[in-house]
């Protein structure tokens, strides 16, 4: 059995919901999801777990969860021994060091002998201690942007993905503290022991790679057939297909960068393509 714990609720519950279902894996059990502790999947010896994304970092390392979907910022703040085997692509932060717009201080250095207040206080002191600056850390559970505006500190340490919450509080910001990225995170006996893990990073991995991909297919005519083949060499070059039709003419496919097809494709018809087709790919493994 393998036991995968994902967040239960927040802004990395519902992309993970998404990429387990396309990778195969859908919830089962119908309801809130948010509300659930534990739903079957499409295999049998895969469950979900829902729990906090702070707390999956320790689930993971103690074994209750052999793997998790969490923040990298909350593995280094818990400070769990697990292993980080794929990076999601999805719900990247920074941790920001930030005071109020009024106030005096403008670099990390000014902030000697203050306050700052946050939810993350390993990371916070470790970044200070690199820094050899002396601080007092206040460790916050919410509204860690209200406690420079009502005294309780100087400064803050907050995550932030836009930064639209600290302009909406009139902070400043004034250093990076940390760069968060979401993780497939495993625990490490179990990634020792349980070769369906490998499974399971195998079509997340499919699916992340086939979003930067797209199938594209045309029609040839047989004297510009050589010059498609210049422009689309595909991942181990196009496949190639005779068409019944009045003219010698081939059917190119390929597998092609997302990011070329607006370029591509205008090449293509240059050189005499047509009947080009574009196609999103659900699952791509090498």
């Amino acid at each position: 059995m393998i036991r995968i714990a994902i967040p239960n609720k927040g802004r990395l519950h519902e992309p993970t919901l998404a990429i387990f279902k396309d990778a195969g894996l859908p919830v089962y059990g119908g309801g809130n999801e948010s509300r659930q502790l534990i739903a079957k999947t499409s295999d049998p010896d895969i469950t979900f777990i829902f729990a906090r994304a702070a707390d999956i970092p320790l689930f993971v390392e103690e074994g209750t969860a052999d793997l998790g979907i969490t923040g990298l910022d909350l593995v280094v703040e818990r400070g769990a021994s697990i292993e980080c085997l794929t990076d999601l692509k999805y719900g990247s932060s920074r941790l920001v060091l930030a005071v109020p717009e009024s106030s005096p201080i403008t670099k990390v250095e000014d902030l000697a002998g203050k306050r700052i207040a946050t939810e993350f206080p390993e990371i916070t002191r470790n970044f200070f201690k690199e820094k050899n600056i002396d601080v007092e850390v206040i460790e916050v559970s919410g509204a860690c942007e209200m406690t420079p505006h009502i005294g309780v500190a100087d400064a803050i340490v907050d995550i932030t993905s836009s930064g639209t919450t600290m302009m909406i509080n009139k902070l400043r910001p004034v250093s990076q503290v940390f760069e968060s990225k979401v993780y497939l995170i495993a625990n490490k006996d179990s990634l020792k022991q349980k070769d369906k893990i490998s499974d399971v990073k195998t079509a997340i991995e499919s699916v992340l790679l086939a979003k930067t991909k797209r199938y594209i297919m045309m029609n040839v005519p047989a004297g510009n057939l050589k010059d498609v083949e210049k422009i689309i060499p595909g991942m181990n070059g196009p496949t190639i297909m005779e068409v019944e039709a009045p003219e010698p003419t081939f059917a190119v496919h390929a597998v092609v960068e997302a990011d070329q097809i607006f370029v591509l494709i205008r090449k293509l018809k240059i050189v005499g393509a047509r009947d080009i087709l574009v196609l999103p790919i659900e699952r791509l493994i090498p």
